[in-house]
């Protein structure tokens, strides 16, 4: 019978990730996964062939990662919505050398694509459905509302994580909620604003 594999793909893209979030993407070679698993460089090798392979996994085992990271628990579309970019804020926070190589530009493997491409994932499509109906507005202002906050949050946490601005997390979580205030007031929506904001909880 042949030997079972015991370093396996799904084992070294975790310990990739590993090294990625803990010491950034530049630390990520065939040796510093070796050593983070404590074997030698033949398995890496052996299951990928070389690091262009590698690389095109890693990201997107990082890509699946972050989003997952970002999946919003609650079935009220308003704090669903806030819950994406308060995970955001986190995930640059909390583990900015993943956060750059996904959402920066780090890893070449890795593009979104426009606009469109984002209004259109199946998961964003789905929420942006359920906040037009609960805000009763038409779905180009609901488009409008959620490209602006991903745009305005991107802006902010790529600068904390590029060094340049520096605050806490509960000040970026401020800043962002009432820019979120703000745009819901250029909308058309009938709801009491104050009301809405005030009732999303666990942020």
């Amino acid at each position: 019978m042949p030997r079972s594999v015991q370093i396996t793909k799904e084992k070294i893209l975790t310990a990739a990730l590993d090294v990625l979030i803990r010491d950034g993407y530049s630390a990520v070679n065939i040796k510093s996964i070796a050593k983070e698993l404590k074997c030698s460089t033949q398995p890496i090798a052996w299951q990928f062939g070389n690091m262009d392979n590698m690389r095109e996994a890693l990201t997107q085992e990082a890509v699946t990662y972050a989003n997952q990271k970002m999946m919003p628990a609650s079935a009220n579309c308003i704090e669903a919505f806030w819950r994406i970019g308060y995970a955001y804020i986190n995930l640059a926070f909390d583990t900015p050398h993943l956060f750059r190589f996904v959402y920066m530009g780090e890893s070449n493997n890795y593009c979104r694509g426009g606009f469109d491409s984002i209004l259109t994932d199946s998961g964003n499509s789905a929420l942006l459905d359920r906040l037009c109906q609960y805000l009763n507005i038409s779905r180009e202002q609901t488009d409008m509302l959620f490209q602006r906050m991903i745009v305005y949050t991107h802006g902010i946490v790529s600068l904390v994580v590029a060094g340049v601005l520096n605050c806490t997390k509960e000040q970026v979580y401020s800043i962002v909620k009432d820019f979120g205030f703000d745009l819901l007031s250029l909308t058309d929506t009938n709801l009491d604003i104050q009301t809405i904001m005030s009732n999303i909880t666990g942020v």
